[in-house]
């Protein structure tokens, strides 16, 4: 652990450079075994960091999953359980008390969107279609266009377009390539680096909109993957038959409405769905570039010697795997996200990290926080429901991570079949379990990795079932235990 310097004292704290993304999923980093995948810049931090690749978030869409990263307990905890929750507070407060400046550039997806959740400076740019909630707020990137007498691409637009309904949510960025919000985003964050004076400690949070539908890549950006193979999981029909009644009406509301600019088509064709897959590649190739040109401003400013970056995102895409769109589901492409931590002054082997590598171990992505609190010196709050990977970044050969993981989502305008959605998951196996409803899904995550044969109902699993279902009772009893001091005025 890193110790906090009392007020006065010179202040050798890590600078903590937290990077996110927007619905990325783990399979898309070539130096973690993706290859079809153009990452440079991801792939320099996986060889020279430390990655978890049983990274788990613990909600199912954007900001229940952002509330519990950045305050340490699992949604039913914080009562933040879908977009449009109010969540003012979190543990960046702690970091701002302790004596770090704290700014953030890019999207953070608080509600309202632009509370100070304990950053000095805040930048905002979130998400880029909005309808459930800031419809008519202009955030940092809509001024600049506004500025350059410039309208964003959106919804209302693509609408008109014949090919509207075929193009699951694809379309080519046709403004100035400089325009585009993943690119907007990573300027600013350069331009911040390049001239503010350097400040020590810094926490600076950088939030990427994309690659977040509607996936719309600047096309010279998309060739590349339109002109590749690229992997499918295959549906069938025997697959989307077996799925609880709550996805099956989740399939038709996403043909139905079109949300993010994405309508769902019940049987894409090959086509559509490489297409999509190309489009959505291509934003993250883009998020890759600025990544580099970020690395690139931390090294000219003299930050990289005393300095973490952390890279991840706050959860997955279906991107028409298992018929779905987007989120709101638990499979591994939605609840399963990047995550590297690197530090050239930290990794290496006489280091405080030890030797770049990979850890199998299954970890909660708000494991992050009293890990970056565990750096700054910061006590952790004993209910937190959030571990440290502090053990797991000391090189410690006997880190075994977590038994099981848990995901949650609430009903919401999308997710309209059910009440509340619960996932529970080992190293061997997943269920997921429908609030008072007798359907749910259950994987052999060893026999069936890509999650298409779901056993809820067959004999020969009844067993792991009801071990499974027994945790999942026992955790929330733990839970509520556990945090029976926890006071809504965090929210």
């Amino acid at each position: 652990m890193f110790v906090q310097k009392k007020k006065g004292d010179s202040d050798d704290r890590p600078n903590i450079f937290f990077i996110i993304t927007d619905q990325q999923r783990f399979d898309t980093i070539a130096a973690l075994g993706f290859p079809h995948v153009d990452t440079p810049h991801l792939d320099r931090l996986v060889r020279e960091g430390i990655s978890f690749t049983q990274c788990h978030v613990t909600a199912a869409s954007c900001a229940a999953a952002r509330a519990s990263l950045f305050k340490g307990y699992y949604p039913h905890t914080t009562g933040i359980l879908k977009n449009a929750d109010t969540w003012r507070r979190s543990w960046i407060e702690r970091l701002n008390d302790s004596g770090y400046y704290c700014a953030n550039i890019g999207k953070m997806h608080t509600w309202p969107y632009q509370t100070e959740l304990g950053f000095h400076e805040r930048f905002v740019v979130e998400n880029k279609d909005r309808y459930l909630e800031g419809r008519y707020y202009f955030d940092e990137w809509d001024r600049a266009l506004r500025f350059r007498g410039l309208v964003k691409q959106q919804r209302e637009f693509y609408r008109q377009r014949e090919d509207y309904r075929q193009a699951l949510g694809a379309f080519d960025w046709e403004l100035p390539e400089e325009t585009h919000p993943d690119f907007f985003v990573g300027d600013m964050a350069t331009w911040w680096l390049d001239t503010k004076p350097k400040m020590r400690p810094l926490f600076l949070q950088i939030g990427f909109p994309g690659p977040h539908p509607p996936y719309d890549p600047v096309p010279r950006y998309a060739q590349p993957y339109l002109d590749r193979e690229l992997p499918l999981l295959p549906v069938t029909d025997q697959e989307l038959e077996d799925q609880p009644p709550a996805l099956k009406e989740l399939r038709r509301h996403n043909y139905e409405i079109d949300h993010d600019s994405v309508v769902l088509d019940l049987n894409p064709t090959p086509q559509q769905r490489h297409r999509q897959r190309a489009y959505y590649l291509a934003n993250v190739t883009m998020i890759d570039q600025k990544v580099g040109e970020i690395l690139d401003a931390l090294e000219r400013n003299d930050y990289l010697e005393d300095s973490i970056v952390i890279f991840t995102s706050d959860h997955g895409d279906c991107l028409t795997d298992h018929g779905h769109s987007q989120k709101w589901t638990m499979y591994e492409q939605i609840t399963r996200v990047p995550l590297i931590i690197w530090s050239p002054g930290l990794v290496g082997e006489s280091s405080r990290f030890g030797q770049p590598r990979q850890i199998e171990s299954l970890i909660q992505q708000m494991d992050l926080g009293p890990t970056v609190l565990d750096w700054a010196g910061i006590p952790v709050p004993k209910d937190w429901e959030a571990r440290s990977l502090s053990p797991a970044l000391s090189d410690r050969e006997d880190y075994s991570g977590r038994d099981f993981v848990y995901c949650e989502q609430a009903r919401d305008g999308v997710l309209t079949g059910c009440e509340f959605m619960t996932m529970v998951r080992n190293k061997t196996h997943k269920l997921v379990h429908f609030l008072d409803e007798p359907h749910g899904q259950l994987f052999d995550l060893v026999a069936d990795p890509n999650e298409v044969d779901n056993l809820w109902a067959s004999p020969s699993a009844a067993d792991v079932k009801e071990q499974l279902l027994a945790e999942l009772r026992e955790w929330r009893i733990r839970s509520g235990l556990h945090t029976k001091d926890w006071s809504s005025e965090w929210r």
